[in-house]
């Protein structure tokens, strides 16, 4: 399982402003290139995202869903990528002082990629969270998911 931590400029609730908006999805998680819908009940337990993953014309549609939501603290989500096969990626969100700081760990869960050694999987994993936790700081700490600059002066 690969853990990944990352302090961020804003509040918890901001973090969570941005996993609320599935939209976003493909601009914070490496991989993602586009989203083809959000369930409208987006992100309430077993709701699901439609995206795809790759660079075109390599493109596989896939989905993830989310399997708990306890904002600002909790996210967990099940990523399918096959054939690869299907991640749990559980963001933990704790205050500190005027920010925070957000942990992602994922672990795969079905197909291949379950039965790679974690010293073989877990290195790259980390890399691909250490961008997406720069991202989800980007998106956060820059007004995206429903909070535009205006509303932060």
């Amino acid at each position: 399982m690969s853990t990944t931590y990352r302090r961020l400029a804003c509040s918890p609730e901001r973090v969570f402003e941005v996993l609320a908006d599935g939209w976003l999805f493909p601009s914070w998680v490496v991989g993602a290139s586009r989203m083809r819908d959000v369930d409208d009940n987006w992100p309430a337990v077993e709701s699901k995202l439609q995206h795809s993953f790759g660079v075109w014309p390599v493109l596989i549609d896939d989905s993830t869903s989310m399997m708990e939501w306890d904002p600002p603290r909790r996210a967990k989500l099940r990523a399918r990528g096959w054939p690869m096969g299907e991640a749990e990626v559980t963001l933990d969100v704790k205050r500190r002082g005027d920010g925070c700081v957000v942990r992602i760990t994922e672990k795969a869960v079905r197909g291949p990629g379950k039965f790679v050694p974690a010293f073989i999987m877990d290195p790259p994993l980390h890399l691909r969270n250490i961008e997406a936790l720069r991202r989800l700081a980007y998106l956060a700490e820059g007004g995206a998911g429903g909070v535009s600059g205006a509303d932060k002066l």
